[in-house]
């Protein structure tokens, strides 16, 4: 007490080091914290969708080519007959379509990847827009089942020419054109990949949207 007046005593109070700690983590632990993580996790399904336009490119381009160059001369016997023929992919309506509808994808893919490819050299989401992801996912959609149809279709064709026909003097005409039909069940090979891969991405698109 100093000339009649009354100190008041100054009241400090210090929280335990445990507790500043739990509180500095809980800070971390925000929303920066999570949208970082979310930025991860986005960054990384970008580079997914990246990768799988350019194996679905490759394996596309290796479908046409192998088939666009599948073609043929040889000799084969029917009753002691040696009978010259010549095979070439365009004689099937199945084998044209199939590379009609590769060529589709290769710029399906082509467009899609380099789409990806700038989008994340400007660090910016491959899927802008629910809209966007709808679209692609149409678009793969619509792709994967025509790819699918065109392996089959071809598929077929290339089995008759290997068995042959059944109760008939036709012969096994992968035999003396061996060349020609190992170019077609490759580019086949490759064409059924290529519908896998686009399945892939669809899948992909969906659990997009399903988050977003």
């Amino acid at each position: 007490m100093m000339n009649g007046q009354k100190t008041t005593p100054e009241v400090g109070i210090q929280m335990p080091e445990s507790k500043v700690v739990a509180a500095e983590s809980a800070t971390m632990s925000g929303p920066l914290v999570s949208a970082g993580h979310s930025r991860n996790i986005g960054r990384k399904t970008d580079i997914i969708h990246t990768t799988l336009r350019l194996v679905c490119l490759f394996s596309s381009v290796m479908a046409v080519s192998f088939m666009a160059t599948a073609e043929e001369k040889a000799t084969i016997s029917i009753y002691g007959f040696h009978l010259p023929v010549y095979c070439k992919w365009s004689f099937a309506d199945s084998f044209e379509y199939l590379v009609g509808m590769s060529a589709a994808v290769v710029a399906h893919s082509l467009l899609q990847l380099i789409l990806s490819v700038v989008k994340l050299i400007k660090k910016t989401p491959v899927i802008p827009s629910r809209n966007h992801a709808w679209l692609i996912f149409a678009g793969d959609q619509i792709f994967a089942y025509a790819m699918m149809s065109a392996g089959s279709a071809a598929s077929g064709v290339t089995n008759l020419n290997r068995t042959g026909i059944r109760h008939s003097v036709l012969p096994d005409f992968c035999k003396p054109l061996h060349r020609f039909c190992d170019r077609i069940a490759v580019s086949i090979s490759f064409t059924f990949l290529s519908c896998f891969l686009l399945a892939t991405s669809a899948v992909l698109d969906v659990i997009w949207l399903s988050k977003y």
